[in-house]
């Protein structure tokens, strides 16, 4: 079976849809997903996200099916210093050396600000979620792998975002989704494909093939937005917040 996180375009984040740039990219990606053999797809109710899917449902004739849980993962930690609010990724290099449990697979969970937040119940409840839907397709979770029930080729398409992506990817590698969303940044429109291997037989784990692809933007001239990331100089005038 094959997973592909597609992040949707270019977004306008006041209006929860694309942008004009968003536009041209999502177009692009109908022409990419348009040649898949699409078993199923699924949708994050927030309007970027179904913005995004509706060029390929529109161009493949196919219906997506909207689920909750799927929407960007938005639920907060509170900053130990500080008091304020914050999301599970893009803490300062400072901050995680002094927190370094943040990155481990075993005890990111037991940090304290982690542990008291709604934000670790959310992602408990969203891994159930999603194993539920794997387990639906002939793959259900035992321990740090999964059973084949029932060996398939489908293909599964989740039209989402980058943080939600980052924590199901973090629960399907066994990591830690601060480390994840740390290191990873999948720009506008990108595809992201994780594929299962059965090498023992009945015993499968997912294994990532491409991270973030925007081939389908290079094919048509279109250069990738810079969402998603941070300054790659301290001294230019790109994001640093």
């Amino acid at each position: 079976m094959r997973l592909l996180f597609v992040r949707h375009g270019d977004p306008d984040y006041e209006h929860d849809t694309v942008t004009e740039k968003g536009e041209r990219e999502i177009r692009l990606l109908a022409e990419r997903l348009a040649k898949e053999d699409m078993t199923a797809i699924y949708i994050s109710p927030l309007g970027r996200a179904k913005k995004t899917a509706e060029a390929t449902l529109s161009k493949t004739g196919r219906e997506g099916k909207i689920l909750p849980w799927l929407q960007e993962f938005v639920y907060p930690i509170i900053m130990p210093d500080s008091g304020q609010k914050h999301l599970l990724w893009d803490f300062l290099p400072a901050f995680v050396e002094k927190y370094p449990m943040l990155m481990s697979s075993e005890n990111w969970r037991k940090v304290p600000f982690i542990s008291q937040s709604e934000a670790l119940k959310a992602y408990d409840e969203t891994v159930e979620a999603f194993d539920a839907l794997l387990a639906s397709h002939g793959y259900r979770r035992n321990g740090a792998f999964y059973s084949a029930e029932n060996s398939n080729r489908d293909t599964l398409v989740f039209f989402c975002h980058l943080g939600i992506t980052g924590v199901l990817l973090s629960h399907l590698f066994n990591q830690s989704p601060v480390a994840l969303l740390q290191h990873f940044a999948a720009p506008p429109s990108s595809v992201t494909v994780v594929y299962t291997e059965e090498r023992e037989k009945g015993i499968v784990h997912f294994r990532c093939s491409s991270y973030g692809d925007v081939s389908h933007l290079f094919a048509g001239a279109e250069e990738p937005s810079f969402m998603g990331r941070f300054c790659e100089t301290y001294d230019s005038d790109e994001r640093h917040e």
